[in-house]
């Protein structure tokens, strides 16, 4: 089974993101392994789902307002390509583990933006 890491960050409610990541896993056939809180503005999904299925995983991640990171783009567009040129049904329904992080920046204001700026000089 192959695995990948994934970061991103969204600008969203966290109640509403978390209900339209869930519709967005269960829509892709995807089940979630485990759902972890890092920290009060960062959440860990480990996601697990067939490879025919990466494409629906990344539009419904991306639908559901998460930015992702450069890393994460190329990572989902590998598995895209890899799909595209599995050519047997059986190598289609491999399964991908997939470690989502995504950190929620709506709890983040200017104050602590600027204090980890001018801690930093």
């Amino acid at each position: 089974m192959h695995s990948f890491n994934i970061q991103g960050f969204t600008y969203e409610q966290r109640h509403g993101l978390l209900a339209d990541l869930a519709l967005a896993f269960t829509n892709c056939g995807g089940w979630v392994v485990e759902r972890k809180t890092l920290s009060p503005n960062n959440i860990e999904f480990r996601i697990e789902i067939q490879l025919l299925a990466v494409i629906d995983l990344y539009a419904g991640v991306v639908a559901a307002g998460v930015e992702l990171t450069r890393a994460g783009h190329q990572a989902l567009t590998e598995l895209c390509t890899r799909r595209k040129h599995m050519l047997l049904a059986a190598e289609l329904g491999q399964i991908v583990s997939i470690r989502l992080e995504i950190s929620f920046l709506d709890d983040i204001t200017i104050h602590s933006l600027l204090a980890s700026v001018s801690g930093l000089a």
